[in-house]
């Protein structure tokens, strides 16, 4: 087991899962759950979820892993990630995944994303990484991957614009005290689900549906559409600033361009970043599809998630990353905004983590009715 650090000496996260395998040896668990990131197939040259893999079979596991997308299984977010499952062979002779719920297309970009992974284990370095399974498939007659608004359509508006020009959106914390009555009823099987989880009611009202303070972009995320990046945001931000500059001259004011007050003016409409550098960095979320992958990240920006809803001009509150990461609404985060986010990021989406829970538990009982079985079918076999 401690052979495998080496290759990580220099990147400690990745020496994690060396640490969790001994609590494995200490405790021997029935059963053995492990979630990362698809990368985690090849870091570093390394596939670490076959090591893993291949130390809890010589501890007396069997073991396999594969790549599920949340999406399939009821989360309203495009989040894919490898699960290792793992029983101790007097439980188990096999592993088994959970049969999607939900069915969707899944655009290029997640496709690559699995590719890239998998290339490692199509490559001859990986000609023994046998415990990779593929991921059970989605039929098409299953119900629809549920949407970013079937997710967050009956959660209050937030007119950002408006809260600016009151002055209630100010710079500063956000903290969880202000409550926002709902307003709405649930308009989804899944809003109702986010509403009513047991042990997770929802408030009489959210304290939580709280946004980022952007004065500057605003206008701009109204003016995006769907499914635009940074790139795009450029290009609408510097129409704006043209704009801008139009109007002035209507109105007898000359601005120089190079001059003091032309840059002033354009770092008030256009954003620093460079188009080249942030391609991703930037996105408008579709309306009628699951959301793009929820980063810890969001902590810092969140403009990888643009609220849908040009009226609202913003990007999304914590209240609506928990949504679209499957958190019921009576779950509450701790701290202010920033680190609400960064724990919705790092999180297993909860109705995934319940699938292969399920499934695990399946295996369990069945072993169990087994056992139970046994002493009747042992007298027949003699009678």
């Amino acid at each position: 087991m401690d052979n495998h650090a080496e290759a990580f000496k220099h990147d400690p996260r990745a020496q994690l899962y060396i640490d969790y395998l001994r609590y494995v040896e200490a405790f021997a668990p029935l059963a053995v759950v492990v979630e990362n990131v698809p990368d985690v197939l090849n870091h570093g040259g390394q596939n670490i979820a076959e090591e893993i893999a291949e130390v809890l079979e010589s501890k007396g596991y069997v073991c396999r892993y594969t790549l599920l997308n949340a999406a399939f299984y009821g989360v309203p977010q495009m989040r894919e990630r490898m699960i290792l499952i793992a029983y101790r062979r007097e439980i188990a002779d096999k592993v088994t995944f959970p049969e999607p719920t939900h069915f969707i297309d899944l655009p290029p970009g997640y496709e690559g994303t699995r590719s890239v992974a998998l290339k490692f284990l199509d490559s001859e370095i990986a000609d023994d990484a046998h415990r990779y399974v593929n991921a059970p498939k989605a039929a098409r007659s299953l119900p629809p991957a549920v949407t970013a608004e079937d997710a967050l359509g009956d959660l209050p508006a937030i007119d950002a614009r408006k809260l600016l020009k009151s002055g209630e959106l100010r710079r500063g914390a956000r903290r969880f005290d202000a409550p926002m009555p709902y307003g709405k009823a649930p308009h989804t099987a899944y809003a109702r689900l986010m509403r009513t989880w047991p042990g997770f009611e929802a408030p009489d009202a959210l304290t939580d549906h709280v946004i980022r303070y952007l004065p500057r972009d605003y206008p701009l995320f109204a003016r995006m559409n769907p499914g635009d990046q940074y790139p795009q945001a450029y290009e609408h931000a510097m129409e704006m600033f043209e704009q801008h500059l139009e109007l002035l001259a209507k109105q007898g004011v000359k601005v120089k361009p190079g001059s003091q007050q032309y840059e002033d003016i354009k770092a008030s409409i256009v954003p620093p970043y460079d188009v080249g550098k942030f391609p991703n960095k930037w996105r408008k979320m579709w309306r009628d599809q699951p959301a793009r992958t929820l980063m810890a990240h969001l902590g810092k920006d969140s403009y990888s998630h643009i609220h849908y809803d040009s009226r609202q001009a913003r990007t999304i509150s914590v209240r609506e990353a928990a949504r679209l990461h499957s958190f019921p609404d009576g779950f509450a985060f701790c701290g202010t905004m920033n680190p609400a986010f960064r724990q919705i990021g790092n999180a297993v989406p909860p109705l995934l983590a319940k699938a292969v829970a399920t499934q695990i538990m399946k295996t369990l009982r069945q072993t169990e009715q087994e056992a139970a079985d046994e002493p009747q079918r042992a007298a027949a076999a003699v009678s």
